[in-house]
Parts: structure tokens; sequence; C-alpha cells
């Protein structure tokens, strides 16, 4: 009886097809924007855990803050206004970073990397370009895992003598170099103070601007002194922060509270809630950011979810029309024996099959549409199809199928044979 109720429900829905593939356009745009948003934040996900992991593994990030009366600004920004007093922006300086070098002090770090960034315009003949310029030590290049396609990094001595030497990114090379070929050895003005190239990084994320490949290096003593001469209320050099890595994952606590006592003993803090500084883990910070970009996607994802709900009572209300139409047909069927149940069940099948075909035609066109978008970010990021998103789709649409669908096949149930019989 199953297999012959299915039958009709087919028959009947292939008798109305444009009316059919109308009643499943609210499930298909539901099911398409839930995958596709769904997809999209998976792949944005990964693409901001990748960016996080290629900057090294149990990284330690110290920032700057501002101490204000309701405690400290975590944002690291406001330790650079202009006109700060004492005692309220203090701000990371070089010597810190040197500071925590201390294998006495610090014994739990590995890798101390500070550094200062800024924008700078890059001229190279008649070339022009301005991007991100990034004043560091000869460690960053271990800490970041950067391959190098032409020349070296920075070196030690250059960090001492404060050299003008500059490595290009992927990007500002290209842009500056579109010949190709081997730029070291070439004059490069930046902010217009002359340096000179000594290497060229190997593309990394993509090769686009505004990635991390859009950057050149520069020895952090020469950004302070000649490109971005910041300096905090005492005359000393600040940092806009300062990379530590661990020496392994199971020491990243304990470099964390090293880092902080230290720190706090330098800035002649005593209780922990002056603190001028942040510390977090990489852990943390991809935590924070996992919850966001989760809970974003999830809101958005209810909201095209919307959509099924309208598809559902589209679903509703062609089925009431449907049992309208075919009340005859039904009082026959009661007429030579067709119980309720059975009646129930066809009217279910049909909206059922009209939900899932939705539910199908959506999953593949939210794939797609996916995809596309990834396609247009140029590499940047992916769209992650998992297996709960398609079983949740699949859900969804079998769920509002059968709520939707009740009520019709209800009322067609409970049809009189007699009245069914005399309907015109």
């Amino acid at each position: 009886m199953l297999v012959e109720n299915v039958k009709v429900a087919l028959r009947a829905l292939a008798a109305n097809k444009l009316r059919s593939v109308l009643t499943t356009l609210g499930i298909i745009i539901g099911v398409t924007a839930v995958i596709a948003l769904v997809s999209l934040g998976n792949g944005v996900q990964r693409f901001i855990n990748q960016r996080f992991e290629s900057q090294g593994a149990n990284l330690i990030f110290v920032l700057p803050a501002r101490v204000e009366r309701g405690g400290a600004n975590r944002s690291g920004v406001l330790a650079f206004q202009p006109g700060a007093r004492t005692g309220t922006a203090l701000s990371l300086t070089y010597a810190d970073a040197l500071a925590l070098r201390d294998p006495e002090r610090v014994p739990d770090a590995k890798i101390v990397a500070p550094i200062v960034s800024g924008q700078g315009k890059l001229v190279s003949g008649a070339r022009k370009y301005e991007t991100r310029v990034r004043g560091t030590v000869p460690e960053y290049r271990e800490l970041n895992n950067a391959p190098v396609r032409f020349g070296r990094y920075i070196t030690q001595d250059e960090l001492i003598s404060g050299a003008r030497v500059v490595v290009l990114g992927d990007v500002p090379y290209r842009k500056l170099f579109p010949e190709g070929g081997d730029p070291v050895g070439e004059e490069v003005r930046i902010n217009n103070i002359p340096f000179r190239v000594v290497g060229v990084m190997a593309q990394r994320v993509g090769g686009q601007e505004g990635s991390d490949d859009d950057v050149v290096v520069v020895p952090i003593t020469t950004a302070q002194e000649r490109l971005f001469p910041q300096r905090n209320v005492r005359g000393e050099p600040t940092v806009g922060i300062i990379l530590v890595q661990a020496v392994s994952r199971d020491r990243i606590d304990a470099a964390m509270q090293q880092i902080t006592d230290l720190l706090r003993e330098r800035h002649n803090i005593q209780f922990a809630g002056e603190d001028d500084f942040s510390v977090a883990s990489q852990r943390d910070l991809l935590n924070t950011v996992g919850a966001v970009t989760g809970a974003v996607t999830i809101f958005l994802a209810a909201i095209a979810g919307i959509s099924l709900f309208v598809g559902g009572i589209g679903i509703m209300n062609i089925m009431l029309v449907s049992v309208t139409e075919r009340t005859r047909e039904i009082g026959l069927r009661k007429a030579i024996g067709a119980r309720k149940r059975v009646i129930l069940q066809q009217f279910l099948i049909e909206s059922t099959t009209l939900s899932l075909l939705g539910g199908a035609i959506g999953i593949v066109l939210g794939v797609s549409l996916a995809h596309l978008v990834a396609l247009f970010s140029q590499g940047q990021f992916s769209a992650v199809v998992t297996f709960d998103a398609v079983a949740m789709a699949v859900g969804f649409s079998t769920a509002v199928g059968i709520l939707f669908g009740m009520y019709p096949a209800w009322r067609a149930a409970q049809l009189s044979p007699i009245a069914a019989l005399r309907y015109e």
C-alpha cells in the first residue's frame, strides 16, 4: 500500500508540474541559502585558522593596552594616542622585547619578535605602490615560516646598524618590477627614503592585494628611526606587538605567566587590574574568532531559514487546494474501502516529496553558490561543505514537508465519503 501511495502521489505532482515547481521555490531558496552560508562560514573559519597557523605554532601575542578607570582597554590601539599621560598609556617598547629574551626570566620563550608597522609609499623608477611596511627582527622569518624567492632576509648586523635594506613581499615585487627578474641590489624609496632590496619573499597566500603577501619588511631599528619614529612619554621607541613562540604547546601557559610577571615588573605595576598590556595565546584568539564567526554564521543561516518556513506555508496552501480539487477522488477511494490512515499517508507523501525535492535542488544550488562565491575570493578561502550542513538541510526539508502537510492530509482523511462523492 505504501508503494501504491507513493505512485499516486508522484502522479498527482506530475500532473501539475508548474504548480509543484513553484511550490518548492521557498524550500529551494531556504536550503540554498542555509547550505551556502554554512559552507562559506566554515571556509572562512578554516582560512582564519590557516592564517594564524602560518604565523607559527605555540604563538603568544603581547599587545599594548591603555589603562582606564573601568579597566584595561584590550584593543592595543589607544596606547599610541598623542599626548598620552604617564600611567594611562604605557606602550610596549623595544626594550621590553629584548627583556623577554632573557632565558633566566622567560625560560619558556623560544623566539621573541617585536613588530612595528605602518603604511609606506614605495617608488622604484617611475612605478609607485602603497603597502604595509613591517619593521621586525631576523627571527621573524623563522616564526612566520617565510620562504625567500630571491636574495635573503634581513640580518642581525643590519638590525644592529639600522641599515636601510628591505625585503619585498610578492605583491610589491610584482607591482614595482612587473618585468620580473632578480631585483636584489635595486633601490626602492619608502616614504621618500632610499632602501636597498636584499630579498623577495615567495608567494604564500594567493598573492592578492591586502593579503600577507602584500607587505615589505625592514629592520625594526630602521623602521623606528626613519619611518615610524613613535615614542612613549619616556622617549623610548614603542612597538605595536611582540610575538613570542613558546618552546612547546605544553609550556604556553607557563610562558604567558612569565611574560606577564616580567612586564609588570618593568612597568612598575602592582595590581593585575592595572596592566597596560595584554597577553593572549594563539589558541585564545582562535577560540574567540571561531566563536564570533560561528555565531554570525548561525545567525545568518537562521535568517535564511525563514524562507523555509515561508516555503512550508506555500506547501500547506497548495496541499489544501489539492485536497479541495480531489475531493471526489478521496470520496471514491474511501467508498471502496480506503482507511483514513491511507488517505493521510497519501497526502503526507505528496507534501514530503515536494519538500524533499526542493531540498535536493537547494543542496545542489547551495553547494554551487558557495563554491562560486569562494571562486570570486581568488583563492583567499574555499567553501567547506560538511555532512552536518547537508544532513541539517535534508532534516529541515523533511520536517517542513511533514509539519505543513499534516493539516491538509488530516483534513482529507476526515472527509465523509458520501459528502465527498456529492462534491461538485
